[in-house]
């Protein structure tokens, strides 16, 4: 019984020994980074990009970005440092983010990381992604947004705004706070 106790509590050290010299050897391997951007399998690759469109019903937009990589296979056009500037009849947006992507044949658009959308009427929205969707005239997020305008804000779990029918819907569990001393 002695004998097979002791065998097992060799059999045990040898074990421990070789788990800790495995580990001691994968911690001391040296690991490098690249020096350099990552290669991308992207089919062109663009520092500052500019793109204007007009559509007949007098819209306009014009994207800015610090950085384009075309994917010709896929149609979309990754971008980095992403700023949208709309002018619609009497009012003026800005959509700024760190990322986004431009799809090709459907223009539509998503802006992601940090995106802020701001109007000349006062109004700020603040949001994880934004999407357009050029052929609806759509503009949504199922990201939780703030909504700020004088002196109200608004939270919701989602956003939908058809531009056709000048409808915006909050959705989710929405909170609102209205600011006392406010007009309009």
């Amino acid at each position: 019984m002695q004998r097979v106790a002791s065998r097992i509590l060799i059999v045990v050290a040898a074990f421990v020994i070789i788990v800790t010299g495995v580990l001691v050897m994968k911690s001391r391997n040296v690991r490098t980074e690249a020096s350099g951007p990552a290669t991308s399998a992207a089919d062109l690759s663009i520092k500052e990009v500019e793109l204007q469109e007009e559509s007949a019903g007098g819209s306009r937009w014009r994207l800015v970005a610090d950085q384009a990589q075309v994917f010709d296979q896929e149609g979309r056009t990754a971008l980095r440092k992403v700023t949208v500037y709309v002018n619609d009849k009497e009012k003026n947006w800005t959509i700024v983010g760190d990322e986004g992507d431009l799809f090709k044949e459907s223009k539509n658009l998503e802006v992601r990381r940090n995106v802020v959308l701001t109007s000349n009427d006062g109004l700020r929205l603040e949001t994880s992604v934004l999407r357009w969707h050029g052929a609806d005239r759509r503009l949504w997020t199922d990201a939780p947004v703030k909504i700020v305008r004088e002196g109200a804000v608004v939270h919701g779990t989602a956003l939908n705004v058809r531009m056709d029918d000048e409808a915006t819907t909050v959705k989710g569990r929405v909170n609102a706070q209205f600011a006392r001393g406010t007009s309009k």
